[in-house]
Formats: C-alpha cells, sequence, structure tokens
C-alpha cells in the first residue's frame, strides 16, 4: 500500500525523506509528497508520478528543515493526481497529515466540515483528518489528534506535523507504522526498508496506539491516553530482505497478506442487514432491474474469479450470465445490447484483451463495471462505474492477493444487484455478507497450516504432470491451482470439472500422476467422491483437499489437507490458498524464479 515516512533530528530532513521513499518503491506507488517545517513555516512539495520527479521539485532548493513527513501514494480514494497526492492541509496551511488506509466515513464527515466552512482541495478521504484535526487544534498537537480520531471510523496510519510545534504525531489502526529510534533523531515509517539505513533499534505501534516523537524521544500512549512502556527490536535484516518482510520471496508475502487485502476491499462497504455500498457505482434499481443478461469478461487469474462469480450470481440474481475470456470475446459476435451488463475484471486495468472487450460492448449500449486494483487505470476510465479491490500493490508476477480481494469484490457486487434488483432478501444478503465478513479469520487460519503444504510439495515437487479436479464452485479453484503450479514450477498440469475426467484426462492417470481433488460437503459431495474412486482404480495419487476429513476420504486419499468448513461464499478463497503455497514451495524446490517466473510479465497490455 503507500508509504509513510518522517524525520525529527538535527539533519536535513529532505534528504533523509526522498531517501527513505526511494526505499519504499518496491510497493508501488502513483504519487509522492513531503512536508517540512522551516522557519515556522509549513512547506509541502507533491507530484503525481515518481519520486524522481518529487525530487526535481525540491532539487533546487535550499532547505534546512530538520522536520518533516513524506508519503508515496496509492491511489483509492480520487485519481492519481498532484492535488490528491498526499501530504495534506489544513485551511490556514498549520498542519499537514499523511494517511495510509481507508476512512470509511470521510463522506458524512467531509459534508459536514463543508456546511461549516471548510475548504476542500482534493478528492481524497484524507484530507478530511487535516479539517478534523484543524478545529480541534488549540496549540496541542497531541490533543488534536486525540480528539479528532474519536469521529474517524476505518483503518490508517497517519503522522502529523504543524508548523506551530517540533513533534511528529503519529497513530494507527489496522495500518502499519514503525518508529526508528536514533542519538538525537527519530525516524517514522510504514515498513522497516524505509529507515534500516539509519537505525536498527525499532518500536513497533500496535492499534489503537499513538506516538508523538521528537529530536529527544518517543512517547507512547494508547488512544485514551494513558501512557505505554514498550522495549525497542533490533532488526538485523539485511535491505532486500527488509522489503520482503522478512519472507523470502514477494509472492510469499504476498499469500500471507490475503486475510488484510480481503478485510480492505470488503471493509466499509457493508452492512450485516443486508447492505452493500460502493460508492463507486451509481446503479439506480430501475437500470438494475432491467439488466437481461450479464457478461463476466477478463484474462488469466481474472477470468476465474470471474468463473467464481458466475456460480454465485446465477443463484443470488436469476439471469443468463456468461464469464467470457476477453480474447476470445473481443472476435466474437455476444449478445449484447442497452439491456446488457459487462462486469470487466483486470488487477491492473490496463489487460488488452480485457479493455478491448469493454470497448466493444459499449458500441452495443451495454453498462460497464469494472472490477480493478489501480485507480485511474484505463478499464476504470473507460467503466460507467468500478469496484476497486483494495489489494495494494503485488510485486510477485503470479496474481495472489489480488484473486482473493477480487472473489471479495465480486461478492459484494452480487450482493449489490441482488438487492437492487429485488431477488436477494435482507436476510439472505446478511447471511451472505455475515459469511463473507469472516473471510479474514478463516484465510488465517488456513495460512497457519503452511507447514503442512510444505510437506506435499517436498514428496510431490519432483513430478512431471499434475491433474486438478473441481466441482461447481470448485471447478475455477481447479483451474487456478493448475495455472499457479504451472506459471511458479513450469511443471504440466491440468485443470478440468471433476465431471469431466472421464470424458479424456482418465486416460493420463497412472501411478506417477497426482491428482489434486478438490472436496467439500457444500456442494456435489458423492459425486466427487465417485471421482476419486475413478482415479484410485486406476493407480493415481490422490491429494484431497477437502472440509471435512471421514473414514470415506481416509480410506481412498493418499493424502489429505483438511481446511475450515465455511459459508459458500468463502468456499472458493479457503481451497485456492493452499494451492497458491502448494505451487510457491514446489517452486522453491525446483528452484525457479517464483516472484518473476519466465516468458511472464505482470500485466499483459499487448495483444
Amino acid at each position: 500500500m503507500c508509504g509513510i515516512v518522517g524525520y525529527i533530528g538535527r539533519r536535513r530532513a529532505k534528504e533523509i525523506l526522498l531517501e527513505s521513499l526511494r526505499r519504499l518503491e518496491y510497493r508501488g506507488y502513483d504519487s509522492a509528497g513531503l512536508a517540512l517545517i522551516e522557519d515556522g513555516r509549513l512547506l509541502i512539495f507533491k507530484r503525481a508520478g515518481k519520486v524522481a520527479e518529487l525530487e526535481g521539485m525540491v532539487a533546487n532548493t535550499d532547505l534546512q528543515a530538520t522536520l518533516g513527513i513524506g508519503h508515496s501514494r496509492w491511489a483509492t480514494h480520487g485519481r492519481p493526481t498532484d492535488e490528491n497526492a498526499h501530504p495534506h492541509q489544513d485551511c490556514q496551511g498549520r498542519l499537514a497529515v499523511i494517511h495510509n488506509g481507508i476512512i470509511e466515513n470521510y463522506l458524512p464527515l467531509k459534508q459536514e466540515l463543508q456546511a461549516r466552512g471548510h475548504k476542500f482541495t482534493s478528492e481524497t478521504d484524507t484530507e478530511v483528518l487535516a479539517h478534523l484535526f484543524e478545529e480541534c487544534y488549540h496549540g496541542d498537537l497531541e490533543e488534536a489528534v486525540r480528539a479528532g480520531l474519536k469521529r474517524v471510523k476505518g483503518a490508517f496510519a497517519i503522522a502529523v506535523i504543524s508548523k506551530d510545534s517540533e513533534e511528529i504525531v503519529a497513530a494507527r489502526v489496522g495500518s502499519p507504522l514503525v518508529i526508528g529510534l536514533g542519538e538525537g533523531e527519530n525516524f517514522l515509517a510504514s515498513d522497516i526498508p524505509a529507515i534500516l539505513p539509519y537505525t536498527r533499534r525499532m518500536l513497533f505501534l500496535n492499534d489503537g496506539e499513538m506516538a508523538v516523537l521528537t529530536a529527544a524521544g518517543v512517547r507512547l500512549s494508547i488512544f485514551s491516553g494513558e501512557p505505554i512502556a514498550r522495549e525497542p527490536r533490533r532488526i538485523d535484516w539485511d535491505p532486500v530482505t527488509a522489503q520482503k518482510g522478512g519472507y523470502k520471496h514477494f509472492m510469499l508475502k504476498e499469500i500471507h497478506e490475503q486475510p488484510q487485502a480481503v478485510e480492505d476491499t470488503i471493509r466499509g462497504r457493508y452492512s450485516l442487514e443486508g447492505e452493500v455500498f460502493l460508492e463507486e457505482l451509481d446503479l439506480s434499481a430501475q437500470k438494475a432491474k432491467g439488466i437481461r443478461n450479464i457478461y463476466l469478461l477478463a484474462c488469466g487469474t481474472s477470468f476465474y474469479a470471474g468463473l467464481v462469480a458466475k456460480y454465485l450470481w446465477q443463484d443470488w440474481l436469476k439471469l443468463p450470465i456468461g464469464a467470457e475470456i476477453g480474447s476470445e470475446f473481443r472476435y466474437s459476435d455476444p449478445y449484447i445490447d442497452e439491456k446488457t451488463l459487462v462486469v470487466a475484471i483486470s488487477q491492473s486495468g490496463e489487460t488488452a484483451d480485457t479493455l478491448a472487450g469493454v470497448r466493444k460492448a459499449k458500441e452495443r449500449g451495454a453498462t460497464v463495471i469494472a472490477v480493478a486494483n489501480v485507480v485511474g487505470s484505463s478499464i476504470t476510465r473507460e467503466a460507467d462505474g468500478v469496484v476497486y479491490t483494495h489489494a495494494g500493490p503485488e510485486i510477485g508476477v503470479a496474481s495472489t492477493k489480488t484473486f482473493t480481494a477480487q472473489l471479495a469484490a465480486l461478492a459484494l457486487l452480487g450482493v449489490y444487484l441482488g438487492r437492487r434488483r429485488g431477488e436477494l432478501s435482507p436476510s439472505r444478503a446478511s447471511e451472505i455478507l455475515s459469511g463473507l465478513s469472516s473471510g479474514p479469520r478463516q484465510l488465517e487460519a488456513i495460512l497457519r497450516k503452511e507447514p503442512e503444504v510444505q510437506a506435499l510439495a517436498r514428496r510431490f515437487y519432483d513430478k512431471p504432470d499434475f491433474l486438478f479436479l473441481g466441482r461447481d464452485l470448485l471447478h475455477p479453484i481447479a483451474l487456478e491451482g493448475a495455472l499457479k503450479l504451472k506459471e511458479i514450477s513450469y511443471i504440466h498440469a491440468e485443470g478440468y470439472p471433476a465431471g469431466e475426467m472421464k470424458h479424456g484426462p482418465i486416460a493420463l492417470i497412472d501411478e506417477e500422476m497426482p491428482v489434486v481433488v478438490l472436496v467439500t460437503k457444500n456442494s456435489v459431495y458423492d459425486k466427487v467422491f465417485a471421482n476419486i474412486e475413478e482415479v484410485k482404480a486406476r493407480k493415481g495419487i490422490v491429494l484431497a483437499f477437502t472440509d471435512e476429513i471421514n473414514k470415506e476420504i481416509e480410506k481412498v486419499a493418499d493424502q489429505i489437507f483438511e481446511v475450515p468448513q465455511t459459508p459458500e461464499v468463502l468456499t472458493p478463497m479457503v481451497f485456492v490458498v493452499p494451492l497458491q503455497l502448494l505451487a510457491y514451495h514446489i517452486g522453491v524446490l525446483r528452484g525457479t524464479d517464483v516472484d518473476q517466473p519466465r516468458n511472464l510479465a505482470k500485466s499483459v497490455t499487448v495483444e
């Protein structure tokens, strides 16, 4: 996600902040900025684009400031523009704020502040904080931040400075902040690599905690004001390991970030009374009821997310729904008119074939909704509405956290459409959303079982072929599991609907063939169990991923991995995570470059 840095001490802050922002560039961002306090003046420099452009902006300035904050932004609210870049300031130009996360109630707060005369200059949720703190500021910056945060709902890591004080005030809920301790100087960052060259002694803020940094020291407290005593930790990571958060590869780090990616994507967008709030959409109930057919349009892993949505939405929306590969859709002659809804799914928002399909649909009068991870990308600009995933930048080429975030966003969109069409009752919608809300917790439970997946990888990493089987909601996950193994380990793997095994793939099965079978009690269990018996009858090796271990499964499976029993909406998520881990660990054992597999690009922007 976004990057936060801060410095207070005796050295020139400009150079330290710029270098710290450069060390966070691996995270991805679309704009950057600095706020410095010099001679009682608040100086702000910010620019859409790379840190190098910000550096050019301040290159010829003789800035001696020894106090400042910096930010690199990954857009969530508002386009990537100079105005939307951080830091943001209050009406009087006294305070500057930088922020990572999402302020859920920023719209009502903004309207309330505007009604009292506050002037906003950006489209961001963050600027609300600057004006809230302005109203609470009477000379004590710490108390102003403490009072303002009482009004705020959401996830945030913030840093605030004032031209009237020699301190940095920081606070966090749900987004990380780390403090670096020096001699006569102190540092602030959202991630360790930013400040690792300057100090190895770190303090980590927990949720609901604040910090006040001065040149002389650091004071910690909880939001209500009670002080906290905490010993610093020494960090001995090398800089590259630090970028990866201690993980060996970005892919593994991003697999482990999935609970947070799902949480960030659904947070503030639903109520357990069955309502979904998607501020980027403006789809009336009348227009929703007029939809006669839906196409889910995507490529690669995003296409499999669309397939999952198709299975769920058919039940929720009672409409003809097709999941279409972008490169096929653009050259076909699909039935599209003004009653058609096209949902274009793309992590980057720049996928060439999906974008071409969007343009074709628009030409024929369809309504287009984009599901994307990058604000301001081409698909989001050309669509009629957008549902953003909030997975943050994904460095590994193989999609992991962006896939689960897409599943979460598509579930929200499906309930949103179902409620507007009148096909989902409040109680049914509430049931679905309640299940979705437990997603982060269930994903965390799966990730704790990683050693079991490593053991499977050690047993099967030298096999030349794999077959993945699943039915219903798990058919797309079988396809995704096979794709991940191909991408990461270069092993030949096929994903199939389990019922199609007898129509060809069964000819491949012998005593050397591992067959990964996805089995859930939620759907057609008996049929899938019959498929397992067919594999065993041909001496195939069965790896059963199941949400219920019973005597039947134990009798026929060679290896069993148990996932938590979950509501239907979460079934694809909890099954895909161990398959991602399996592909990752097999790739590592085979010595492949799991972060940058051969011949692959993160975003396919050409046909």
